[in-house]
């Protein structure tokens, strides 16, 4: 082992993996350090992976993954407590190369991502834990491990180490996230025939579908359900806004128990066996949230620096974008051998000039707008169902008439203005 690397990458997870494969292909000398067993084994997410930002980094990924099931199909569900509006899109263009987004299990989909890097030449560490940085004359020039003789050092650290970031809250780049600022998201893997989804889903073999869940799902709290299909397998989950359930004194798993046994939800899980339970905080805190992600010697990337789209329930593409970004000003400033702040901030130049920033600041007041007015969640979405309910129900009354039933009924609970105001604010978070 040498003495000296040029990149060390604490964290195999999307973000982290893919800085040291770009960085490794470059011919760079990298360490990627891992503190679970292998990767994978620590890290959760919903279980959808869009292919643009993956593609950019290995072409035709998709031949040789573990991937699940391409997505032909998403759905969304407007979700009462006896009812649901559902729309969403289904198009078999999906179910051709190149495709869209597949569904994954993470603890298959990065080991084999981790396996790429290291045939790159990345050195992979597993079962190591980071406890800090090693700081001198305010630059980092390595990280301090719990291992014996410990101590390891690089041109560049890249903190790709997680949603709580404990590396980058050391070197003062940001601080303990607000309540509001995360989610905690339950989710459990439910093992079911391949047939079974298939006929449940109204699906063929090698075709996936997603649905995304609000209302109901979340007892009306800001936050979102989801539910996706494997090939022999669903992953359902539900997560809010940590502050939410604080105010709503809700439990994770209560709360998954309670989506699990909706009546819309567990016609779909029926006869399927758990396979596994999973929990993990994921940064919502958007635009606003982002720390600094360049300092002398150092990047971050993925969830450490708060990448993550809530809106359009997008991380793992953020975190690959990110990883590379990260890489390319790296390997830029190993050719002037500049590592300070100045010397790899193309990396924030980058960043700030991708679709991700660009769609996080799009979106930057709208996690705050929905969590300080909770009627959209608790009020509108049953507003939806029962609109939906009368309009739909053939009992003799005149088409015209049910329209202005609904919007009496509509404005009789929340008032004329008061509707027109909750719409003009929604779209002004959103445009």
């Amino acid at each position: 082992m040498p003495e000296k690397f040029d990149v060390i990458v604490v964290g195999a997870g999307p973000a982290g993996t893919a800085c040291a494969l770009v960085c490794a292909q470059q011919g760079l000398n990298v360490m990627l350090i891992e503190r679970g067993e292998y990767p994978g084994s620590k890290n959760v997410m919903g279980g959808v992976l869009y292919r643009k930002q993956l593609e950019d980094l290995i072409p035709d990924f998709w031949k040789e993954a573990p991937l699940e099931r391409p997505i032909i199909e998403q759905r969304f569900w407007m979700m009462d407590k006896e009812s649901v509006v559902s729309f969403g899109y289904k198009g078999l263009e999906w179910g051709v190369e190149p495709y869209n987004n597949f569904t994954v299990l993470r603890a298959q989909f990065d080991q084999w991502f981790a396996k790429k890097a290291v045939e790159a030449g990345a050195l992979l560490v597993n079962e190591t834990v980071v406890k800090e940085c090693i700081v001198e004359n305010g630059k980092v020039v390595g990280v301090r491990t719990d291992r014996p003789d410990g101590d390891l050092y690089a041109d560049v650290v890249v903190l790709a180490d997680g949603v709580n970031s404990l590396l980058g809250k050391q070197l003062g780049f940001h601080k303990e996230h607000r309540p509001d600022e995360v989610a905690l998201t339950a989710m459990e893997v439910i093992n079911l025939p391949k047939e079974k989804i298939n006929d449940r889903f109204n699906l063929e073999d090698n075709q996936g579908c997603t649905i995304e869940i609000f209302g109901d799902s979340t007892q009306g709290n800001l936050g979102t359900a989801f539910l996706y299909t494997n090939k022999d397998s669903l992953n359902i989950g539900v997560g809010t806004t940590l502050s939410s359930m604080i105010k709503a004194k809700l439990k994770p798993y209560d709360l998954l128990d309670y989506l699990k046994n909706h009546p819309m939800v567990s016609p779909l899980l029926a006869g399927g066996e758990s396979a596994e339970y999973l929990a993990h905080l994921i940064p919502e805190g958007g635009f606003r949230s982002v720390p600094k992600v360049v300092g002398d010697g150092v990047v971050v990337v993925g969830d450490a620096a708060s990448l993550v789209n809530a809106i359009h329930r997008e991380g793992s593409n953020m975190a690959m974008a990110s990883g590379k970004m990260a890489a390319e000003a790296i390997v830029k400033a190993k050719t002037r051998n500049d590592f300070s702040a100045s010397g790899l901030n193309s990396y924030r130049e980058a960043l700030y000039n991708s679709f991700i920033m660009k769609d996080l600041e799009k979106y930057k007041d709208a996690a705050h707008t929905f969590e300080k007015y909770p009627q959209y969640f608790k009020e509108y979405v049953p507003m939806m169902n029962k609109a939906a309910s009368k309009f739909f129900t053939v009992d003799g009354t005149p088409k015209r008439e049910k329209q202005k039933q609904i919007m009496k009924s509509v404005t009789a609970e929340r008032g004329t203005i008061r509707v027109l105001q909750d719409m003009y604010r929604a779209w002004k978070a959103v445009k």
